[in-house]
């Protein structure tokens, strides 16, 4: 039933939007719309009428729209009236709440962090704090998506909390206004050396440029300020027009920093920079990785192709499709893409191809055969199709197993809860460090709690179990199966010391957190960032950065490090 009414609402807006099998005139266009709704209105009426037990025609309707825009890329949703504020925060920033990041543990919904200046943190909300009750309600059980619903509402009205805090032994009550809480598209910038300054752009909200403009203007007045990083690691995007502002910056009046394209020619636009530029000649490095997307890219890529910056980081995602939120009826609402952009070399950096669905039903990246060249303002050559290309590559964290399992079974969260508890203060984020004291306390604190993880080699050794058994060979090969499982089991025993220097790192980030918020864990975590450092070191190294702009710049190949006989493959990316 879920695919036959999407089948009918798939003719619907496939004609509505041109995706059909063979050419149709408007008359023909318009007859299949009214005759296919014709039949989806009496399709539900006979089944709201006839059908054997009782039906949900809304809900029905919903499975459907939900299976037809499924055939289409991603970003083309359906937003009923009951998320449309969830939407809305996707552009502006803001929703009316009480201003806390939360997660799911257990049964439970907890605090992850309260905001900074926000209602939560006002009403002594802290992280750790296990949500036992709201208005009343026992919200064992729930989910982190019925939580975070009931937590948010119009501002200026109540909500009563009954939480169970670490180290209190009964529950606490809290009675929190909501308010409108705005998320900062900047939570950081700073100094990171004497005449380089970092600006982490975390979104592109209204108001991004703005925000943009006065950090930077803020950097350069206050000190002798000979280069500039913004920082768009794990920025998703947001407003197309933000980032143009952005862009507008650095570069001057009327140049091109995107175009669109699109069915319909009034989707078709070019979009100039309009302002006077705050600094034409600020050296520039734009920090960006795999899920720098969207508006990350624009930014980025215009900067690439206007020679105006060096890209460090890694591969994009590779987004280059734009989406327009149009009104439906009863207040719903569709995002729906509308058009591709195009940056000012000419190339549009999309790297999925939804327009041909495999027969799995999976979408491939563009082939290689169909990417292009293109050449930047001063000659150098980039591609389209798969994302935006750094000028300089640089390898991805990577962190083992065992930080992954602390972190993930929230032994590194709850062992921070603790020390907060214990610690009135702690030095500045940007000068805390987790010294062997702390690191043994952390040690003890995790001693009997469960934090396995299975290992490449472990599931390939009981691989190899599994088919001897099938094969009858297991009963000759049981011994040393016994020996390399005990080996792999005494190695991860030895994981704790072997990456002591990546848990330190999340330890301190997260212990921070408690006493510094967003702001403190960005700053905590620039001393060692290997690509921050590397963006440092090309902004000082002026040879090295003309090199770059000017296509001559070869990057070294990386060495190989030797692989110990002990070494496991124990990293994820």
């Amino acid at each position: 039933m879920k695919y036959f009414a999407g089948y009918i609402l798939l003719i619907y807006f496939s004609v509505c939007s041109g995706v059909r099998v063979e050419a149709q005139s408007p008359n023909q266009q318009g007859f299949e719309i009214m005759k296919n709704l014709d039949i989806y209105s009496n399709l539900i009426k006979e089944l709201n009428q006839d059908y054997v037990d009782e039906i949900n025609p809304g809900e029905l309707t919903q499975k459907g729209i939900d299976a037809m825009l499924e055939s289409l890329d991603p970003y083309t949703n359906f937003i009923p009236e009951s998320q449309v504020e969830d939407y809305k925060f996707i552009t502006t920033g803001q929703y009316g709440g009480i201003g806390s990041l939360i997660h799911q543990q257990a049964d439970f919904v907890v605090i992850s962090e309260p905001y900074e200046g926000s209602p939560a943190q006002k009403s002594g909300l802290k992280a750790g704090d296990k949500i036992l009750e709201i208005n009343g309600k026992q919200v064992k059980g729930k989910s982190y998506e019925d939580v975070s619903s009931f937590l948010k509402g119009q501002a200026g009205t109540t909500v009563h909390l009954v939480i169970q805090r670490d180290g209190e032994s009964a529950p606490i009550e809290k009675t929190i206004t909501r308010e409108i809480i705005k998320i900062d598209n900047i939570p950081y910038y700073g100094m990171v050396d004497q005449h380089t300054g970092y600006i982490k752009l975390t979104g592109f909200t209204q108001n991004a440029a703005k925000e943009m403009r006065q950090a930077f203007v803020k950097l350069k007045e206050g000190n002798d300020l000979k280069g500039i990083i913004i920082d768009l690691r794990g920025n998703g995007g947001g407003l197309l027009n933000e980032a143009v502002d952005i862009a507008n910056l650095f570069v001057e009046r009327g140049q091109e920093i995107v175009s669109t394209k699109g069915k319909m020619a009034d989707k078709n636009h070019t979009h100039l920079t309009m302002n006077p530029p705050v600094d034409l000649n600020m050296p520039l490095v734009v920090l960006v990785d795999r899920s720098s997307a969207s508006a990350s890219e624009i930014l980025a890529g215009s900067m690439q192709d206007l020679d105006r910056g060096v890209i460090i980081g890694q591969r994009t995602f590779g987004k280059g499709l734009v989406q327009n939120v149009v009104p439906l009826s009863y207040n719903a609402q569709m995002k729906i893409t509308v058009a591709k952009y195009y940056i000012p070399s000419g190339r549009c950096i999309q790297a999925i191809d939804y327009a041909h669905k495999k027969k799995d039903g999976s979408f491939g990246k563009i082939p290689d055969s169909l990417i292009r060249a293109f050449k930047t303002k001063s000659g150098r050559t980039v591609y389209d199709g798969a994302g935006l290309n750094p000028d300089v590559m640089a390898k991805p964290r990577s962190y083992s197993n065992i930080s992954l399992a602390l972190y993930g079974k929230y032994l590194i969260f709850d062992f921070a809860t603790r020390f907060a508890r214990e610690h009135t203060t702690i030095p500045a984020a940007g000068t805390f460090e987790i010294d062997d004291t702390i690191f043994n306390n952390f040690l003890a604190f995790i001693k009997g709690k469960d934090y396995t993880y299975t290992t490449k080699s472990e599931r390939a050794l009981e691989q190899l179990k599994s088919e001897a058994l099938k094969e009858n060979y297991f009963d000759a090969i049981t011994e040393e199966y016994g020996h390399l499982k005990t080996r792999m089991e005494k190695d991860k025993l030895e994981d704790l010391r072997k990456y002591n220097g990546q848990i330190r790192e999340l330890l301190k980030m997260e212990i921070v957190t408690r006493y510094y918020y967003q702001k403190g864990k960005i700053e905590a975590t620039l001393k060692h960032d290997p690509e921050l450092a590397d963006a440092i070191s090309t902004l000082n190294d002026r040879d090295k950065y003309a090199a770059i702009l000017s296509g001559k710049y070869v990057q070294p190949k990386p060495e190989i490090p030797v692989k110990s006989e002990d070494d496991d493959d124990n990293t994820v990316d």
